[in-house]
């Protein structure tokens, strides 16, 4: 048995639960002080015999592989289906699994240090206004974020449009195999930890992240 715990910092909800329904209700936060020491815990039952760092670590990962399923049938409607047809459930689940994972290369484009999940992501770079003018034999887009974080949102939007059009120029030797890797290693160098990116990217190696 491994007992973790963590500093708990910031806010907490207090809730009591309801005698005629059993749900919690929401009563009121209590805001932490710095000085004050209060410790999430968590209790791990395990038949494995790593060291307690290697344990932590590793049901940590596995809580990380789950929150992605939660996403996916909370907020990305990967829940079931109403029809007794395999084939076509078979279809519509590949079809959100493709699209979850386009919107999630694409938000790490955009944000490249950390996972944002649907229900943050969503709103913050797609509520806008998008009107479309031609000019010269030339269309242009131009994008209004309704987003309180409009500003940020629309620095990650140049970057992501520069990093793209510079892949496009400066990589035309590449195949279109050899572009989707250096770009996939791109995405992933934090995760990957690679410090030194290609030098296609080299004047690119800081994406703005929208949560400064």
């Amino acid at each position: 048995m491994v007992i973790l715990r963590r500093r708990v910092r910031g806010a907490l909800a207090l809730t009591k639960a309801e005698q005629d329904s059993g749900q919690p209700r929401l009563l009121a936060t209590a805001e932490l002080v710095q000085d004050g020491a209060l410790y999430e815990y968590a209790v791990l039952v395990t038949p494995l015999e790593d060291d307690l760092l290697a344990i932590a670590q590793l049901y940590r990962d596995r809580a990380e592989a789950e929150n992605v399923f939660d996403e996916l049938k909370n907020q990305w409607g990967w829940t079931g289906f109403t029809t007794h047809d395999h084939q076509r459930c078979q279809i519509m689940a590949r079809i959100t699994a493709l699209i979850y994972n386009w919107w999630s290369l694409f938000t790490r484009l955009a944000i490249p240090s950390r996972h944002t999940e649907a229900t943050t992501s969503r709103p913050l770079l797609l509520h806008g206004i998008a009107r479309q003018t031609r000019h010269g034999n030339q269309t242009t887009v131009t994008i209004t974020s309704n987003h309180a974080k409009a500003p940020a949102v629309r620095q990650a939007l140049e970057a992501v449009s520069a990093l793209l059009q510079r892949l496009a120029q400066t990589a035309e030797r590449l195949s279109l195999q050899q572009r989707w890797c250096q770009l996939l290693r791109f995405i992933f160098r934090d995760w990957l930890k690679i410090r030194v990116p290609e030098p296609y990217f080299s004047p690119l190696t800081m994406l703005p992240n929208c949560r400064n």
